[in-house]
């Protein structure tokens, strides 16, 4: 599975990025307001370091003026994926971009029907929001798992980028459903590596270590 990390704070990325945590990067317009930063200037510098896709999201309505969005911010890099939301224009965008050459996720996916055109109109990644589906009291795993179902039932390449991520059980479950990637906040990822259980060993590990009186170095 991979891992991608949902900001535009460069510090952040770096610290991930160092121990190997970092499969690429997923911006939007709220994050790069967040940064406080112009958004071709950050999104370059992350690409200097993160070897994988680093997605920027055209904020146009219409086809014509996303695809030209999407062409500009395609300029900054060659790993960018040119993020547009799951609207009618956005497919025709996507068909455009895609057909291009050009690296497409297809964002704000909310159904699985919607995820299944997108993968027909050549998306690279289908980023379906399991959190915001929670907040409508709907099951947003649910969603990943029909659309692992319709993909592979008829041998889509587009990869399914669980977004939205907020909590733990959300990532352990799209691992086990078979997600291809998952984006989620520096937050979310670095909690993955605690456990109660892990800092109780640790704490009696360490008093008995006391006891012995010796040292390492």
């Amino acid at each position: 599975m991979k891992f991608f990390v949902d900001t535009a704070d460069v510090d952040a990325i770096r610290e991930l990025h160092d121990l190997g945590m970092v499969d690429g990067v997923t911006t939007n317009p709220s994050l790069i307001l967040k940064s406080g930063r112009d958004i071709l200037e950050v999104t370059k510098e992350i690409c200097s370091f993160v070897e994988g896709p680093v997605s920027a999201e055209v904020v146009a309505e219409k086809a014509a003026d996303m695809i030209a969005e999407g062409r500009k911010l395609a300029e900054i890099a060659p790993n960018i994926a040119v993020k547009v939301p799951l609207t009618w224009d956005g497919l025709k965008a996507c068909k455009v971009l895609s057909g291009e050459g050009k690296m497409v996720n297809v964002t704000l996916c909310f159904s699985s029907n919607q995820a299944l055109l997108a993968a027909k109109a050549g998306a690279t990644f289908i980023s379906p929001f399991i959190g915001r589906l929670d907040d409508i009291s709907l099951d947003g795993l649910e969603l990943i798992d029909d659309i692992r179902t319709i993909y592979d039932n008829y041998g889509f390449d587009t990869q399914i980028l669980a977004a939205s991520i907020r909590t733990l059980n959300h990532a352990r479950e799209c691992a086990l459903i078979g997600a291809d990637v998952m984006t989620a906040p520096p937050s979310v990822i670095k909690a993955m590596a605690s456990h109660v259980l892990t800092d109780k060993g640790l704490e009696q590990f360490n008093k008995d270590w006391a006891k012995t009186g010796q040292k390492i170095l």
